[in-house]
């Protein structure tokens, strides 16, 4: 792969609980996770001094205790956690839990983007003031 690009494999069927994703790809701006839980299974309670954490349910349905208040959330939702808010995640289910975890303590500049027209421009612009292409056929 040229530089600045690395890849990795999701595993599709995790039997380690914590697969730590960042040192695999290279990140250095964030935590990036792949997480499994047992039915049963629980992590433990937790908070962070700066970071705040994102969970992406992949499977299954993750109960995540906040400050001890239950909150379930099923494959294809995302939930925010704050940094200072003590969490557990839990699989209360009968089912395997999977799930991303990022995080990360920087702010983050949503606005620094640069788009271009096509592989050809010398220069770009804001994202917002290019056009988005046209679609590829469907042929």
């Amino acid at each position: 792969m040229e530089s600045g690009i690395s890849r990795a494999r999701l595993n599709a069927d995790p039997c380690e609980r914590f697969v730590a994703l960042r040192r695999e790809l290279g990140v250095s701006s964030f935590g990036i996770n792949q997480m499994a839980l047992a039915p049963g299974q629980r992590g433990r309670i937790h908070r962070h001094e700066r970071q705040e954490e994102v969970y992406l349910v992949l499977e299954g349905a993750l109960t995540l205790l906040v400050e001890g208040e239950e909150n379930v959330f099923e494959a294809g939702e995302l939930v925010r956690i704050g940094p200072e808010v003590r969490r557990q995640l839990v699989n209360a289910g009968s089912e395997k839990v999977v799930l991303l975890a990022l995080g990360g303590s920087e702010p983050h500049n949503g606005r620094d983007g640069v788009a271009y027209t096509d592989w050809e421009a010398g220069e770009g612009a804001p994202p917002q003031e290019v056009p988005l292409p046209e679609n590829l056929s469907a042929d």
